[in-house]
């Protein structure tokens, strides 16, 4: 709340900001800049004092980072020093994805190592097909194995030219392939817990609005559609260089 109130003598200026309150007075000679300054100063010792009774610092603003990219201003960056955590929206039915898991994906894990931990979200975007990739690999990734489920039903997808229902024998297969127990692992699928964490994922993805598979969100808040592995370096390293400059 902002009051102002004037006389011939003086005129004082109140300022409240989250229940704190300071009054300026001006003489008849103080003018308006004097007193612009004045308010600017006290507002500033306000939010001081606020943000230290609670036992808060003001945010920091964001570094300048290099590339194309977007800043998410609703969602909170799970940046930690040091570290880039990718994770890639994809569908296991669009070629591209299949392109970047197979090609783009490992040259930045080649590049960056462990200062990068990459995961996968399903989000699907071609119609007509089934769910059931998108629940495997969440089970696999319970059991410890998502990565190697992953490389498995993208080749099974778009190599062998399974297109069509994974149905369980042809499951039983891939489940043995990537070193699993199908009878635990179809048990772990009958639980509803893979196709929960699957619609969550999806949630996640319209939450953020995506519009095309794969995109690539960086650190919990930085968006990436432009996937080729020389824009996805670039802002990379301009993350790492960041910290390095803390």
């Amino acid at each position: 709340m902002h009051n102002r109130n004037y006389n011939k003598q003086q005129s004082t200026v109140g300022i409240r900001y989250n229940g704190l309150s300071l009054n300026l007075e001006e003489g008849a000679g103080m003018g308006k800049s004097a007193r612009a300054t004045g308010v600017m100063f006290i507002l500033g010792i306000l939010m001081a004092a606020v943000f230290s009774s609670r036992g808060e610092t003001a945010p920091a603003a964001l570094p300048e980072l290099k590339g194309k990219y977007e800043i998410l201003k609703d969602e909170p960056s799970t940046h930690k020093p040091g570290k880039v955590k990718l994770i890639e929206f994809a569908d296991f039915y669009c070629p591209h994805c299949h392109h970047f898991d197979g090609e783009g994906l490992p040259l930045l894990e080649k590049e960056f190592g462990k200062k990068l931990e990459t995961t996968m979200v399903g989000f699907p975007v071609i119609r007509g097909k089934l769910p059931t990739p998108f629940d495997m690999y969440e089970q696999a990734k319970l059991m410890g194995k998502g990565n190697e489920m992953k490389k498995v039903l993208f080749r099974t997808i778009h190599q062998d030219k399974v297109t069509g229902v994974l149905d369980r024998s042809i499951r039983e297969v891939l489940i043995k392939e990537v070193g699993l127990d199908p009878k635990a692992f179809e048990e772990g699928m009958a639980s509803g817990k893979p196709a929960q964490l699957f619609e969550e994922g999806r949630k996640w993805g319209e939450r953020i609005k995506l519009q095309q598979t794969p995109t690539i969100l960086l650190d919990g808040n930085i968006k990436v559609e432009k996937i080729d592995p020389e824009n996805l370096k670039l802002v990379i390293q301009s993350i790492l260089d960041a910290d390095s400059k803390k």
